[in-house]
């Protein structure tokens, strides 16, 4: 009989997350079960809970800590380009689509609106609010800049973040044209994309 894996202290959950986010894409939510997350790392069935109370949780876990990295991601591009607030706004949005790209997966399964009451995991609501609150940051700068038109800062970073999400989406889903796919590269969209609302271009 195969022995069970066994993990040093906090490798244990990463590995359960990583189990998840894979049967979530490859089954979704309704596939999605800490038994089957428990066989797929390797480990006993009840060993998923001594971190996760139940299938909601882990789903909580794995938005939360994909949030954590879109922040770290972003807020780096943000720091990098400080002082040049047209560019930040465009690198920052790459960094975004790159995110994306990168782990489509838990990209997926973060937007998925799959985690009911999600007051009950601060952790996240923390997370998910931190990461709008760079992104109005972003658009403040530019705002002051006139790179973007003025206007209440929350409603306009609404506007900016949703022509890059629906962008996001749209590529995700297979939706864009493949005529449009081969005349631009994917950065050249993105800086079209956001051309639309800004007032000047990098």
């Amino acid at each position: 009989m195969p022995k069970k894996k066994t993990y040093h202290h906090g490798d244990l959950k990463n590995a359960l997350i990583k189990a998840g986010v894979e049967i979530l894409a490859k089954d979704g939510v309704g596939g999605l079960s800490l038994r089957k997350v428990a066989s797929k790392a390797g480990v006993s069935h009840t060993a998923p809970y001594s971190h996760f109370k139940d299938k909601q949780a882990l789903i909580a876990a794995i938005s939360t800590e994909g949030f954590r990295q879109l922040y770290a991601r972003v807020n780096m591009v943000v720091e990098k380009y400080n002082g040049k607030p047209s560019r930040q706004l465009v690198e920052s949005a790459w960094a975004y689509v790159q995110f994306a790209m990168d782990d489509r997966d838990r990209f997926k399964v973060m937007f998925s609106g799959v985690l009911e009451k999600e007051k009950e995991y601060p952790e996240f609501v923390a997370e998910s609010h931190r990461n709008f609150q760079l992104i109005m940051q972003i658009v403040e700068v530019n705002q002051a800049a006139c790179v973007l038109r003025d206007g209440p800062s929350d409603l306009v970073t609404l506007s900016a973040w949703g022509i890059v999400h629906g962008f996001i989406l749209l590529l995700l889903e297979g939706q864009i044209s493949s005529t449009i796919l081969k005349r631009m590269s994917l950065r050249e969209l993105l800086e079209f994309q956001l051309g639309q609302i800004m007032l000047v271009t990098v």
